[in-house]
């Protein structure tokens, strides 16, 4: 599917692209080649192939799920000014 030059300029408006003339040709060359590459990539058999979450089948190493800090709520809600049960208590602001 090849784009003509008017339809590139009727994208262009759609898109709100302010193309000028010297930039047309070379913007519908291009717009033609990805639509010309998509055409090819659709052409290829895929029929058995499995997608792929990533392109190289590794594992992600995961450190160990553990605590590494202490609770320090206590402290951080000593400075708060309003809390109640633990909770910190903040001014209405929608009525």
């Amino acid at each position: 599917m090849a784009l003509e030059r008017s339809e590139v300029e009727k994208i262009a408006h759609l898109a709100r692209l302010g193309l000028n003339e010297a930039d047309l040709p070379r913007t519908t060359e291009t717009l033609n080649t990805i639509l010309g590459l998509i055409d090819r990539m659709q052409a290829v058999d895929t029929d058995g192939i499995e997608p792929l979450a990533h392109p190289l089948e590794t594992t992600q190493r995961l450190r160990a799920d553990r605590i590494t800090e202490t609770n320090q709520r206590e402290a951080y809600q000593a400075i708060a000014p309003a809390v109640q049960d633990g909770l910190y208590l903040v001014p209405k602001v929608i009525e």
